[in-house]
């Protein structure tokens, strides 16, 4: 019997967990689904991995076989799903579509980089759960072509990231327009991003806060560790080697800029190592097509910015590589956690350039973890690794304190008593 049984799930919606090969609920999924079925808002974090998806789809289709669409509603999407990036937006319609496979329900995506009037013709069908990016969302709200009166629950997914991302104006707009909702659910991998809180209390009413910490079964098993690399070429050396290990079966690269894309893409190439590319700004044919060939395994190298650190859902990559180190610890977590997926085991390996140790240090105290530092034969660093400076102390000058002076009341000061007549 599946456990989702027992979270009071519908046999139309069981039947596609079980096909997906989910039998158990994750933690994040036992913490969430029963108060969502509860009509509570939902202020939630969870480690990447934990199933924390299909914790907010599964109420929300049970949420709709409960309450069918009245005759009098009109056919705009009654669930109403945003998330950060194109590629996360497309994996959360490709995980909503697998479990509505058993129902009647329609699943419709919108994000940027698609035919204005391609995405118009889907909205003008009866739309049940939409998944969208909030910029191209926002623009077919100003234009009257999409209304939130029909939306009962707003759905805020890696609301950290949207925040990060200056979305916070576009999504209180949205939420806002959706002022008619019933509830409202936002996730996110970490509570401890810039301004969650304040955007959280603004937004959701009386929430529950839920902070799931999987247990070891659910934990995603990562081995990582450190190369320290003197220079550039080192470190082009290094990447080699590790590409050329058979244990490297499906690997993505992070870099941190788009020239920096296309500089390791061209050097791989010409090293005879096929790969892809992901970055921002990219025609949606050409994204589609490097996920696609990475997925099909037609290549089993991708070279990424932090485009692809959240949303990029593919089974079993084998090792993250970061070629460039991310600028902050929660982007590394990102990143590592492409890797390691649904428990299975994963490698992140760090290539750290003197000038990466700062951050290194900040990654190893965000995460509690000291990060290895391993060699490869032959291609051990030359220089020891760079120490971090110490941040001096200022020392707070003495202030003396002055006397102070007592001022003496004008006047000739109390009357002397009289002395008394005889």
């Amino acid at each position: 019997m599946s456990q989702f049984a027992e979270l009071e799930i519908d046999e139309e919606l069981i039947k596609a967990t079980l096909e997906l090969g989910y039998s158990r609920a994750t933690t994040i999924q036992q913490m969430v689904i029963p108060h969502a079925l509860d009509a509570k808002d939902i202020l939630a974090s969870a480690p990447t991995g934990t199933g924390k998806t299909a914790a907010f789809l599964l109420p929300a289709l049970q949420h709709l076989l409960d309450f069918p669409r009245s005759k009098s509603a009109g056919h705009f999407a009654r669930i109403l799903i945003l998330a950060p990036t194109r590629e996360l937006a497309e994996q959360i319609y490709k995980n909503a579509k697998q479990l509505a496979k058993f129902t009647e329900f329609s699943v419709r995506l919108i994000t940027g980089g698609i035919n204005y009037g391609k995405h118009k013709e889907l909205l003008e069908s009866e739309v049940d759960i939409l998944v969208a990016t909030p910029g191209r969302l926002l623009e077919f709200i100003e234009n009257e072509s999409f209304e939130c009166r029909d939306v009962e629950w707003l759905v805020l997914d890696e609301a950290d990231r949207m925040l990060d991302m200056g979305f916070k104006p576009v999504m209180e707009r949205i939420a806002g327009e959706a002022r008619w909702r019933k509830q409202t659910l936002l996730f996110s991998a970490t509570l401890e991003g810039r301004g969650i809180d304040s955007f959280a209390k603004g937004v959701l009413n009386d929430p529950v806060l839920l902070e799931a910490e999987p247990p070891r079964r659910e934990s995603n098993k990562i081995h990582q560790w450190v190369h320290l690399a003197d220079s550039r070429e080192h470190k082009n050396e290094l990447l080699k080697a590790i590409l050329a290990d058979e244990k490297a079966t499906k690997v993505v690269i992070f870099v941190k800029t788009r020239e920096r894309v296309a500089e390791l893409s061209s050097y791989l190439i010409a090293a005879d190592v096929p790969c892809c590319w992901l970055q921002g700004e990219m025609p949606q044919d050409k994204r589609l097509n490097a996920v696609s060939r990475f997925t099909k395994d037609k290549v089993n190298v991708l070279v990424a910015t932090d485009v692809a650190a959240r949303g990029l859902d593919i089974d079993n990559i084998s090792h993250v590589i970061n070629y460039d180190m991310p600028r902050t610890a929660d982007v590394y977590v990102h990143r590592i956690g492409r890797t390691g997926r649904a428990g299975k085991k994963g490698t992140a390996i760090s290539l750290v350039e003197a000038h990466d140790v700062a951050v290194t240090q900040k990654i190893e105290r965000y995460t509690k973890e000291v990060l290895k530092r391993r060699v490869i034969e032959g291609l051990e660093p030359k220089h020891k690794e760079a120490k971090v400076p110490a941040k001096k102390k200022t020392k707070k000058k003495k202030v003396k304190e002055k006397p102070v002076k007592v001022r003496k009341p004008k006047g000739r000061g109390p009357a002397k008593p009289k002395a008394a007549k005889s």
